[in-house]
Parts: C-alpha cells; sequence; structure tokens
C-alpha cells in the first residue's frame, strides 16, 4: 500500500529525513518511536503534503500512485488520512459542516455520489456512539472549547466517517488520560483493523501500544530508521531507552 524509498525532506532548508525507506501492506499496522527531533513528524506532514515540509528526494508510492506528486486534498481523496498530534480549533464552522463538506468532496474525487444529510448525520452519529462521545458536540464549532482528550476523541470520529485507507497519527495519545487513551485505542482497533486498511503511528512511548498491538516498530533516529522489529522492540525500547537501542 505504501512504499517509501530513500526519502529525503527538509524545513526551511534544513534536512531532516536523510534517506528513509518504509514498506507498509494494506492490512499492518506499523508504529514509528524515537527521540525527539528525530523526524518523526516531519515523516507524517511530508506524507500528508503539509506546506513547509519538502520532500528533496527519494520517492513514495501509495496504493500505485506517486504520492509525492499529488496535492493535500489529492492525498486525502486517494485514501490518506493525518491525525494531528495538536488537533486545530476552527471557529465559526460546526463539526457536522466540516466533515460532511470533507467526505463528500473526497467522494466526488473519487467519483462516488455524495451523502445525503440523512445518510451523512446516521453515519455520524454512529461514530460519535462508537467513541463515547455526545453527539450533541457535532454541532459545536470544530475542537473550540474541547479538552486534549475530546479533541482526539473527535479526530477519531472524523477518522472513522471518511474511513480513509491509510492513517498516518502522529502522537495520538499526547495528553490523553486512560480511559481517553483506552477509547481512542479502541477507536483506532475498529475503523482501521481490517484488509485492505493500514495505519502508521507515530509515537514516543508504549502506552498506545498495550491497547493498538502494531505489527512492526520501527526507530527512527536521525532521519531514518536504524532498527526494525515486531511488538516486543517497543517494550525493549521501554525498557532501554532510545540511546541503548538505536546504537
Amino acid at each position: 500500500m505504501l512504499k517509501i524509498t530513500d526519502l529525503r525532506a527538509e524545513i526551511d532548508g534544513k534536512e531532516i529525513l536523510k534517506g528513509l525507506s518504509l514498506t507498509v501492506n494494506a492490512g499492518e499496522i506499523h508504529a514509528i518511536m524515537g527521540p525527539n527531533g528525530a523526524g518523526k513528524s516531519t515523516l507524517g506532514y511530508t506524507l500528508g503534503g503539509r506546506p513547509g515540509y519538502e520532500a528533496t528526494g527519494g520517492s513514495v508510492e501509495f496504493d500505485g500512485q506517486d504520492l509525492l506528486e499529488l496535492a493535500p486534498h489529492e492525498r486525502a481523496a486517494a485514501g490518506l488520512f493525518l491525525g494531528f498530534q495538536y488537533p486545530v480549533e476552527i471557529p465559526g464552522i460546526s463539526n457536522l459542516q466540516f466533515v460532511r463538506e470533507a467526505l463528500n468532496s473526497q467522494r466526488r474525487a473519487r467519483g462516488e455520489a455524495p451523502l445525503s444529510g440523512g445518510e451523512f448525520l446516521k453515519l455520524a452519529r454512529a461514530q460519535a456512539d462508537a467513541l463515547g462521545m455526545d453527539p450533541e458536540m457535532l454541532k459545536r464549532p470544530v475542537n473550540v472549547g474541547f479538552s486534549g482528550g475530546e479533541k482526539k476523541r473527535n479526530e477519531m470520529v472524523q477518522m472513522g466517517i471518511i474511513g480513509p485507507k491509510l492513517a498516518i497519527l502522529d502522537e495520538t495519545d499526547s495528553g490523553l488520560d486512560i480511559d481517553a487513551l483506552k477509547a481512542v485505542g479502541e477507536g483506532i482497533n475498529r475503523i482501521m483493523r481490517a484488509p485492505g486498511k493500514a495505519v502508521l503511528l507515530i509515537t514516543h512511548y508504549q502506552r498506545l501500544l498495550d491497547y493498538v498491538q502494531p505489527d512492526f516498530v520501527h526507530v527512527l533516529a536521525d532521519g531514518r530508521i536504524v532498527r526494525s522489529g515486531g511488538p516486543e522492540l517497543a517494550l525493549e525500547l521501554e525498557r532501554e531507552g532510545y540511546g541503548a537501542v538505536a546504537a
């Protein structure tokens, strides 16, 4: 599904990714772990097409397409979802408006018919219920006045509604208490653990992986993947720290 080959990327002229290679197949969950400044968020933003994150070398193939040649909205329509460490607030636009427009824009781009208001509302309420989120919060402006945990639940609701092929989740566990962490972990499993889907889970810590068990764990250091393994590698990182494992 995703094949990254020798990817190089920079921010403001400074090279952050220095020849990163990774293959993610459909049905797999990959965890990317590493110290601060290793390039984890840069990887997510570069794949998502965030402005200011420029790929300067290498290639990325997503579901048979050259991902780097696609605009951000085209990447989304192709099935890529980028979850943020700090989901932004959008005053004046309700969650329902925001996600319905996003979903139907993607459906139109794929040649699919937009959902009617009733169809969309039924889908949105079902996803909110599954995440333990009050459906009334869907009427509120996007993330405005939400706690950190509510923002992350809301992002999982958005992901459930849109139904991407590949979810790139950047430190989704950041700022979550135990209950919210469990709810978000269960949401990722419910939405994305399926044969035609895949997840790239960027995290510092083992705790989210207690709920979302990865098939593969990769250590990212100084812009490259320096070690890969199974779920046991995350436990080793927790015990030994990044310095010992990445050496």
